[in-house]
């Protein structure tokens, strides 16, 4: 959550009580000391000064990204002088109401210059400090997107690297090259792309969709050479948004989430779809939930949607009904991190 911007109440208080001391202190000083008008000089600066504190502060447009090099010279500004000129005009209307012998002319002058640089100055500090406090955000802000992008990241790297999965490969081969199947040495042509794929793109926060849809080719030609007829993949994707980009291993992701909390088998074949709707890649299974499920922390759908939150302020949809489970992720037309 971000901090609100806040000023202190006391810090306000304290410095326009301490501006009126300081401009009622040439009256106090003066021989012709009249006690009610350095009261009147006192009441007129220190309410003045409230008043335009928490104009300022009140003004000040709430914390959004498009506020960051939010210029000094501003409209805020030049509304903010003009308040501040009737403000004083009315305190100072009042002052004459009470004391009415004094001369209107040049104490209003005196007031409305005094009033001008008691604005102008708390504006400055006020703009300092609010733009101190963006800053601030902006740097939260990072240092989250960072500390979530390294969790996904290695999130990513335990599941890509998956001893279970590369074990499962590797007794696969074992069995294809002790059965003489004619197909061991593509899938070890296979396995080594898979895996090179895997440790060129890690570090990457955006991968083409074609690149990605190259390294799902690798995969499924893994899986299918494990799980054989009882895995069925299709894919429906036009051309057209291969230029796309898509965080790496996102597809690859969501297949193996599909396979480990479903049956797998030639008598229950679990059929996985990848296609479009509109802006969004669609990947979707049947529910055939196992017996036993292997333990979920929940941290893959939810790391790929905070990268998705992080590189397009978009989130991934997660839909559920008695027989299909389904996840949206919007199309990344542009490279944002350009």
């Amino acid at each position: 959550m971000k901090t609100p911007f806040y000023i202190s109440h006391k810090l306000i208080w304290i410095s326009s009580i301490s501006l009126g001391i300081l401009t009622s202190i040439p009256k106090i000083v003066d021989h012709n000391f009249i006690l009610s008008e350095g009261i009147a000089d006192f009441g007129v600066t220190t309410g003045f000064a409230l008043l335009i504190w928490y104009y300022n502060i009140h003004s000040i447009p709430a914390y959004t990204k498009k506020t960051g090099s939010k210029n000094v010279i501003s409209p805020q500004l030049f509304r903010g002088l003009g308040v501040g000129l009737v403000l004083m005009f009315v305190l100072s209307s009042i002052q004459y109401y009470i004391l009415s012998h004094l001369n209107f002319g040049p104490k209003m002058l005196m007031y409305e210059v005094r009033g001008v640089l008691i604005n102008l100055t708390f504006y400055m500090f006020i703009h300092l400090l609010y733009q101190t406090y963006l800053n601030q955000q902006v740097v939260r802000e990072l240092e989250r997107s960072m500390s979530a992008n390294l969790a996904a990241q290695y999130e990513l790297l335990k599941q890509q690297v998956n001893p279970h999965f590369l074990f499962n490969s590797l007794n696969t081969l074992k069995y294809m090259v002790e059965s003489n199947d004619t197909q061991s040495a593509e899938f070890i042509i296979k396995l080594a792309d898979f895996y090179r794929f895997t440790l060129g793109s890690l570090k990457l926060n955006l991968l083409p969709l074609g690149e990605e849809l190259q390294i799902m080719d690798s995969y499924i030609y893994l899986l299918k050479a494990r799980f054989e007829e009882g895995l069925v993949i299709s894919m429906n994707l036009g051309r057209e948004i291969y230029g796309s980009f898509i965080p790496p291993f996102t597809l690859q992701l969501l297949v193996e989430n599909c396979i480990k909390h479903n049956i797998v088998s030639l008598e229950k074949p679990l059929h996985i779809s990848i296609g479009q709707e509109g802006d969004y890649l669609i990947v979707s299974n049947n529910i055939q939930p196992r017996k036993i499920s292997e333990p979920s922390t929940g941290l893959g759908l939810e790391n790929i949607n905070q990268r998705y939150l992080h590189l397009s302020e978009k989130e991934i949809s997660i839909l559920m009904d008695t027989e299909t489970f389904t996840i949206k992720l919007p199309i990344i037309y542009e490279h944002t991190n350009n």
